[in-house]
């Protein structure tokens, strides 16, 4: 082998070595996200069936940064993805769509205003956690991007682990980070 091709080898091993150390490779951020016909109160009983914890909702809108940035950087990791596969339904409204949906009481809206109306969403992304009643979770919603993964699924933790009854996001990410 000549010179290049074995450094062009190395360099692919290597590459492959920090992937798998890295946790994986990412994978389509659509992927974090579950199928939904829109009618919220339904994906409340497939939540209840399925053994899940609570309902994740992201509410997005095409032009935002910051949606993206979490897209391509957190919501793509197979960890984030898997754990929240695991603990949550996660689905995705788009802040300024006309599409109609039911939302979790019944009532048929369309997804901006059950953004704006139904939530006060006002900037973008906002995560909010909702309960198998459909009714939102204490202290669990997040508007922005978190600085990575990690910060991500402490907010995942946060709602399994039912910490948000004891104390804000904000202060439990603090004494996480006290304890690294």
């Amino acid at each position: 082998m000549t010179r290049p091709v074995q450094r062009f080898g190395l360099g692919l091993v290597l590459s492959l070595v920090m992937l798998v150390v890295q946790g994986g490779v990412p994978r389509d951020p659509g992927n974090f996200f579950d199928q939904t016909l829109g009618d919220f109160r339904e994906e409340l009983e497939t939540a209840r069936q399925s053994g899940k914890q609570a309902i994740l909702i992201m509410f997005e809108m095409d032009e935002c940064p910051f949606c993206h940035r979490m897209k391509q950087t957190v919501l793509n990791q197979p960890e984030i993805q898997d754990y929240f596969k695991q603990h949550f339904l996660v689905l995705s409204v788009d802040i300024e769509g006309d599409v109609e949906i039911t939302d979790f009481k019944g009532n048929v809206t369309t997804e901006k205003d059950f953004a704006f109306k139904g939530n006060r969403v006002r900037a973008t992304p906002v995560f909010a956690f909702f309960d198998l009643n459909g009714d939102p979770i204490k202290g669990a919603r997040y508007t922005g991007a978190t600085k990575g993964p990690e910060e991500f699924r402490w907010f995942g933790e946060y709602v399994v682990d039912e910490v948000f009854r004891e104390m804000s996001f904000t202060r439990y990410k603090r004494a996480r980070l006290q304890t690294q």
